[in-house]
């Protein structure tokens, strides 16, 4: 049964690293939420290693300057794994072929910057759809666009049996008090269609490869049953860390503060009825992270 906590100094003696989601937990896309940098600043000092495990499509760097402008301090976290460095892995591997076709805005094109980490990284080249060997989602091309919209290119893509490599399986995310589309509705829509759909964010298992592997680059060898995954995802965050036998907090004053009538925190009833719904079971839920 899933217990509500007041903080996360309540639990965090029983853990020696986190895996917490960032946009909802940690900020809203515009600032970041000083409650939530204060308890992870706390468990850093009490000797804790703090990964952000994010289902960003950006590269590690590129996430680094994002948190310097919404305000969140370095000495919050010690390492980052996004999505996007572990789809970038996989694209540069070949899963989707060399030419591809790329879906997202422009702000996206990092994803497609050289990468170093592997031996022999193929040559990719971005194309038109009717040129590609397979297709890449970094988002929408507009994040308040009708997806159905998509359904004429998607229709072609699978026929010729193409796929969607996913570099962020979120379907939505809050920005301040604003809705957006992200890539998972895409690569949803594709997969509803008869398409395939490739995913390496979480909860998909590459990503937390990736951060335990971060985690390993730190010093010392944590085992599972010592981390606790933070997030406000019940379809990413808390999926992720039960498929990965993980204890998980749940912030339920993100996605789901409607659902779970979180003000402060969450109604006790409306989460047990939300979470039963969502067929989820978090070691820990809380309003918001302090």
């Amino acid at each position: 049964m899933t217990k509500i906590i007041c903080a996360l100094g309540d639990i965090s003696a029983q853990y020696d690293a986190l895996f917490v989601d960032l946009w909802g937990c940690v900020h809203n896309g515009v600032n970041a939420f000083p409650e939530a940098v204060a308890a992870l600043q706390a468990f850093r000092r009490g000797g804790g290693k703090v990964i952000l495990v994010t289902n960003s499509p950006r590269p590690r760097a590129g996430v680094e300057k994002q948190l310097v402008h919404f305000g969140v301090p370095q000495d919050a976290w010690d390492s980052i794994a996004t999505s996007g460095d572990s789809a970038r892995a996989a694209m540069y591997r070949g899963v989707v072929g060399r030419k591809v076709w790329h879906i997202g805005p422009p702000s996206d094109l990092k994803f497609f910057e050289p990468l170093d980490i592997l031996a022999a990284p193929l040559d990719i080249s971005r194309v038109d759809l009717a040129e590609a060997e397979g297709m890449v989602c970094t988002g929408p091309n507009d994040p308040f666009s009708d997806l159905s919209e998509m359904r004429s290119a998607f229709l072609l893509a699978k026929q010729r049996g193409l796929k969607l490599l996913c570099a962020n399986p979120d379907i939505v995310v809050d920005r301040g008090e604003t809705r957006e589309w992200c890539a998972g509705a895409v690569a949803q829509l594709y997969s509803q269609m008869g398409g395939e759909s490739l995913y390496f964010g979480k909860p998909h298992p590459p990503i937390y490869d990736l951060a335990r592997r971060r985690l390993t680059a730190l010093g010392g060898d944590i085992p599972d049953s010592r981390i606790l995954a933070i997030g406000d995802g019940v379809l990413t965050d808390i999926q992720g860390a039960m498929g990965e036998d993980i204890d998980s907090l749940f912030i339920s004053g993100g996605l789901a503060a409607q659902e779970t009538k979180t003000s402060t925190q969450p109604d006790p009833a409306a989460l047990a009825d939300y979470l039963t719904k969502e067929s989820v079971a978090p070691s820990f839920a809380i309003g918001f992270l302090r």
